[in-house]
């Protein structure tokens, strides 16, 4: 049997560029103890631990939360690239949705080097061989770095396909910045306009411009799941509910496609929002907001249709209708998402629950989608994983 799992608290800290942050066990010993005091319990109920990051020696999740207390219970770190966050947030709903726990920490946290992302162990096989091999067949540009070429490449695969404009990326990135405004954490926050965002130093020509990709940043997020009597027995928050949850990982359409949305995960997501609608027993059209992994607005266009916001093929029109934001459809990325927030890898999906988790308590100040009563999160990795939550307000 599975218990119905609750988000009794949060915690985050300010996104900031590297170079400007705190080492990560004091970052991560900030986000925690503000999920602590917004659970309103300390650290020795909490039963075990799963702590996320992406770039870090093992243990390193000790580490972090040994500043915050000994107790002696489990600590997993845990590492599934840029969807660590909310690989660690599956893991601790999981925990206690089967009565192994009652009371579990997530907690992710990054600290980044300025530039573009590159592998580390440079003496052994890449998780990315085959997407790299496919990305040279289908897209080349070799003198690009490999994460444009994955999703500009996906990007490019729809302007090909549906005659999709260099200038509809550029307003979702706009419409990032107006977001990300009304957010203390976030990184950005100034706001910019479609022009500005397409006058921007050119990445890829025709494709890319560099306020279309989201900066490397340094951060940590944390939350608190709890069970239904563990939250009653100590008077916990229970206003916000884990209704569905799933993650997905490639099957052999990512690279038998020869199509890269399918390289980047489109799949994978499509099939993990399908299995939580269906779990849940709702639709896209019923969800309020929707914090989604745009690492690069390309990705955000595409899983727009993924997570089936809009029909394959609309997500220009869905764009450029407004209905991607306050007064349309449903509200995407609130917080700013990644593009304006921030993108601290093993955080992001943490970040990604704070955010839903206030919008469903009705405390996101200037942010605050008004009525917001069901939250979708989606945090994708490539190698790959995607995991996507639904949030509920009880």
């Amino acid at each position: 049997m599975s218990r119905d799992v609750f988000v009794a608290g949060v915690g985050m800290i300010p996104f900031t560029k590297p170079g400007a942050n705190e080492p990560y066990p004091q970052m991560a010993a900030k986000a925690m103890r503000a999920a602590l005091a917004d659970a309103d319990i300390a650290y020795g109920l909490i039963q075990q631990a799963y702590v996320g990051y992406v770039y870090g020696d093992s243990t390193a999740g000790q580490r972090a939360v040994y500043e915050v207390g000994m107790t002696g219970i489990p600590i997993v770190n845990v590492n599934n690239n840029c969807s660590t966050g909310s690989t660690a947030l599956f893991l601790a709903r999981q925990a206690v949705a089967s009565g192994a726990a009652d009371c579990v920490l997530a907690i992710g946290f990054e600290h980044m080097s300025p530039g573009a992302l590159g592998a580390v162990f440079k003496d052994r096989p890449s998780p990315f061989e085959r997407f790299d091999e496919a990305t040279a067949e289908l897209v080349g540009h070799s003198e690009i770095p490999l994460a444009l070429r994955y999703f500009g490449g996906a990007g490019l695969a729809h302007m090909e396909q549906y005659g999709t404009q260099l200038s509809t990326f550029a307003k979702i990135r706009a419409k990032a910045s107006r977001h990300a405004a009304n957010n203390p954490l976030a990184l950005f926050r100034s706001v910019v306009t479609e022009e500005e965002v397409l006058n921007t130093p050119v990445m890829w020509p025709g494709v890319m411009t560099r306020l279309m990709a989201c900066p490397p940043t340094c951060g940590s997020a944390a939350a608190i799941v709890c069970s239904a009597e563990f939250a009653q027995q100590h008077g916990l928050d229970r206003s916000v509910r884990i209704r569905a949850q799933t993650m997905t990982t490639d099957r052999p359409v990512a690279f038998e496609a020869r199509d890269m949305r399918e390289v980047v995960g489109f799949g994978m997501a499509q099939v993990a929002a399908q299995q939580v609608y269906e779990a849940a027993g709702v639709g896209p059209q019923d969800i309020d907001v929707v914090e989604l992994h745009d690492c690069f607005a390309h990705n955000e266009l595409i899983s727009y249709e993924a997570l089936g916001l809009c029909p394959l093929g609309g997500a220009e029109k869905f764009v450029c209708d407004g209905d991607n934001t306050y007064g349309g459809e449903v509200v995407t990325n609130p917080s700013g998402g990644l593009l304006s927030k921030g993108h601290p890898l093993g955080a992001t999906g943490l970040a990604q629950c704070y955010e839903l988790t206030q919008q469903l308590r009705g405390t996101a100040d200037k942010r605050q989608v008004e009525g917001a009563r069901l939250a979708l999160q989606h945090n994708l990795g490539l190698g790959g994983a995607c995991v996507v939550t639904l949030y509920e307000r009880v």
